[in-house]
This record gives structure tokens, sequence and C-alpha cells, in this order.
């Protein structure tokens, strides 16, 4: 249902649909959050009471305090520090009698200065309100006690007896935390620890994270149906007119004009319509180059196949070694170019997809030229012993473009491989990089023939190629992907002849990036 639901409804509609289906994830996500607020909020309580029960057995231990009620009564008073910042602390024995309990301290302020001493005489000035306070507090604690017991029994004999346990307990519309743990000393079980607080903050936070929550939902729900309302009114409707012209220009329609009524609009939809009728130029534009392209690509690979099916159909009648191994020679050249040519076409389409997606960073050009270079003369068992040689005065300099170092790199690949398949056994290629104002020139020149051609620039046209003798090797695309990759960095190339000397010369001129 959903999926020819989103397949044949509006974008109206499916955004309606998409928001719903979000909130309503986001629902089971608050959800979820709500009930993991309270066992968090009560996790940081029983974090605080495990610390404080910790200490207080460390303190038992330490002191070498007997379990019994005199003691501990003593240990309360003398270690009153240990409880001043929570609601009650009890400790029961073995047989989960209460033998002390922080109830006993009675808040008073007085029980926590540092010179109190315990006198009959302040004991008996207790005033009358305090008596009160006091008989209160004991029925409080008399009431609870029989709760407490059967907490600690089930403690006892669950599977988290001689460990940590904390619940939550509400009663009366309080909430409490309560933690319990047995008390280890002298490698003896000799009775429990037990630490309950008011906790009603919990309910509280929850009531506030539940009340925002939704608030929240409801102002959002508002905010998307009117965002819904100006989105078909002034959006998507002109974009439905859009949509009326690419099935136009689909249909090959000579009627147009649907685009019109946008293409004046001041905003982002006028933009839109224009670029979408540039982009529709540009495409027409593209299919001519690619019909183009692909005829240039059969011209070129027909030759081959030609002289490739000639020489198979002479070499089963020829019986002579001699020559079918040339024919076997020129079938293998065949061959090779026929690959060249499909493998160079097909990186070629490659690199203008890539070029058209990566994004241009500040790069140092003397660091690829460095490396490019030493990749290229640690090969020389394959670049017939040619050694390129980089100017020595920008060895250590930081020269920066704006570009795409792996494109960069793919330049300098080219142009080298070019200069080394013409050039002779042990000869050299020199490469200087020079600082024009605000260009950054890149010089190439090698010991090779050079250029024969009266009109240089043919070379930097798409399958044309001055081949050697193992013509296998060049398809005519190096040079045109070189001069793209250029002229995407906004730089421009140049080829010429040394004016003194043997060899060709390329000089590419790119802008500084400061």
């Amino acid at each position: 249902m959903s999926v020819s639901f989103l397949r044949t409804s509006s974008i109206l509609k499916k955004f309606l649909f998409i928001n719903f289906l979000f909130f309503s994830i986001i629902s089971l996500f608050t959800l979820i959050y709500l009930f993991r607020i309270e066992p968090s909020l009560i996790k940081e309580k029983s974090i605080n009471h495990i610390k404080i029960v910790k200490n207080t057995i460390n303190h038992l231990d330490r002191l070498n305090i007997d379990f019994q009620k005199q003691e501990i009564s003593k240990f309360i008073l003398s270690a009153r520090f240990l409880f001043q910042n929570i609601d009650r602390v009890q400790f029961f024995d073995q047989n989960f009698e209460l033998i002390g309990d922080t109830d006993t301290l009675d808040l008073d302020p007085r029980f926590f200065s540092r010179n109190f001493e315990i006198t009959q005489s302040e004991l008996g000035s207790i005033d009358e309100k305090e008596a009160i306070e006091k008989k209160n507090l004991k029925k409080k604690k008399e009431k609870n006690y029989p709760k407490f017991v059967e907490i600690l029994k089930n403690y006892k004999n669950s599977k988290n007896y001689r460990t940590f346990l904390t619940i939550s307990d509400e009663t009366n519309n309080n909430f409490n935390v309560l933690t319990v743990k047995n008390v280890f000393l002298n490698e003896e079980d000799v009775g429990y620890i037990l630490i309950s607080e008011f906790s009603n903050e919990i309910k509280i936070a929850i009531k506030e994270r539940r009340n925002f929550i939704l608030r929240t939902i409801l102002v959002v729900v508002l905010v998307i149906l009117i965002f819904s309302f100006v989105l078909n009114r002034y959006f998507l409707k002109p974009i439905k007119g859009l949509v009326d012209y690419t099935k136009a220009i689909k249909a090959k329609d000579i009627k147009t004009n649907l685009l019109e009524k946008y293409l004046n609009r001041k905003d982002e939809l006028g933009q839109l319509s224009k670029s979408l009728n540039e982009m529709t130029q540009n495409l027409y534009k593209r299919i001519n180059v690619a019909e183009t392209f692909s005829t240039d690509l059969t011209h070129e690979i027909r030759n081959p196949l030609a002289s490739l099916k000639s020489a198979s159909d002479l070499i089963d009648s020829t019986k002579d070694d001699v020559k079918r191994s040339k024919l076997i020679k020129i079938i293998s050249h065949d061959v090779e170019r026929i690959d060249r040519l499909i493998t160079d076409y097909s990186q070629m389409l490659k690199d203008e997809a890539a070029l058209s997606r990566e994004k241009m960073k500040k790069i140092d050009l003397v660091s690829v030229v460095k490396s490019v270079v030493e990749d290229y003369n640690n090969l020389s068992s394959t670049n017939k012993n040619i050694k390129i040689k980089l100017n020595s005065g920008v060895e250590n300099s930081k020269v920066y473009i704006l570009g795409l170092e792996n494109r960069i790199e793919q330049v300098l690949a080219n142009l080298f491989d070019n200069s080394i398949s013409f050039g002779l056994n042990g000869s050299e290629i020199k490469v200087m990089i020079n600082i024009d104002k605000n260009l950054v020139k890149l010089i190439l020149e090698d010991e090779g023939p050079g250029f024969n051609e009266k009109d240089i620039e043919k070379i930097f046209n798409r399958f044309y190629s001055n081949r050697p003798e193992k013509f296998g090797q060049h398809t005519g695309l190096g040079l045109n992907i070189v001069k793209n990759i250029v002229e995407l960095h906004d730089g421009y190339i140049v080829a010429s002849n040394k004016i003194s000397g043997k060899g060709a010369k390329i000089e590419i001129s790119l802008p500084k990036y400061s």
C-alpha cells in the first residue's frame, strides 16, 4: 500500500506521509527515552548510595567496630559526617533487627558541629517541639520497619546477595530510592546497611520532560501544516510547471513556452528555470559531441580492424614462415591498437565524469612534480634509461595552486609517457617551474624529434597522433586529456619545438594560489 502510494502521490502527500512516518519513529524513540529516564536518574542516586555504603564499611572495618546496637549507635554519632547528604541510613543485624538508624540524629545541625560533645544536659534540654518531632519520626520509622525487613529478606534470597541492590518504591505519593548491601567484617557476614532517600525530584523531572516533549510535538505539527500550505502554493505548483516543460521537451513538442512565465522570476525558482533551460541546451551540445566522438572512434577502430581482417585471412594460406611471422606481428600490433583505443576511451569517459564531481584543494605543485619525477626515475628499465630532472632552484620551495592533485599527476604522467615514447635511450627530460606574476609555469623539454606539424596545436585534438614505430602505444587521446585537465584548472597549455637543439617543449600556465 505504502509503495504504490509513494509512487502515485504528489510531492505534498509524500511530504506529509514521510513526516508522519518520521514522527512515528521519533515517538517510538521518545517513549523509549521516557521509559529510560527513571532508571537513569535512579542510577545516579544509586552511585551516591554505593559510595556512602563503601565509606561506611571501610570505617567500620578500620575502627574495628563491633556490629551491635550500642557500638553502631556510637559510630553513627561519631561518623555522622558520612551521612550529611542522605535522608536515612539503617543498620540491621543478621536477624534483621534494627541496630542503628541515622534518624536518631534528628537532622539537628548541632550534631554536625566539629566540637560537639554528647552530654546529659544537652539531651535533657530538648524542648517540647523537638520531642514531638522525635516521636513522629519514631512512629514513621516503626511504620516503615516491616517494609525494610521484607526488602532485606528478599535481598538475602536473591542472586544479588553480597552485591549492591538498588530498588525504587512509591508510597503516599512519595518516591523513594533504596540501596541495600550486606556487611562483611573480619571474614564474617554481620548484617546489612540500607539507605533510603526521598527522590520526588525524579518524578518531577520525568513530568517536566514529558510535558516539554508534548508541547514540542504540537508546535512542530502546526509548523509542518503551515509549511505544507506554503510549499504547495509557492513551490510545488511552479515545479509541476517545470515538470510539464521537461515532458514537452521529451515529447519533442514545439510548444515549449511552458517555461517562459518562470524565466522572469527573480527568486531561486526563476534561477532554476534558467538553469534548466541552459542545461537542456548544453545537453543537446553534449549529445552532438558524443555523436561526433563516437564517429571518430568508429573511424579509428575501423582501420586496425581492416588490417587485422586482411592479415587473419592471409595467415591460413601463407606457408612461408617469414611472411607468417610478419602477419602475426601485424595482428599483434592491430590488437594492441584496438585494446589501447578502448582502454583510453573508457578511461577518458571516467575522467570526464570524475572531474565534474571532484572538489579542488590547495596543493603544493613542487611536491606533486617531485613525487611523479621520482616515480619515473625509479622505472629506468621501462623508461629507456631516460632521466627526468627538475630544476634545482625550486626543489625546496613551495608553490601553491588550487587544483586536483591526482589530475595534475595524470597530466605529468601523460606528458612524460609521450616524451619517453619518442625519446632516445639515455636522453634527458627537463622539468622547470617558474613563477610569473600571478601565474605558475610548468615547462617540460625533451630531446626527441620534436613536432613535424605545421600547426602544432593539432596535437591536442582527439585521436590525433604522430606515432612512433610502435603505434599501438598511442591513441591520440593523451594530449587531449592533458589539455582538458589544464583548462579545468583555469590554465592553458602551449606546445612548440625547442629553439636551440632538437626536442619538444610543453609549457603549462596555471593560476597561482596564495
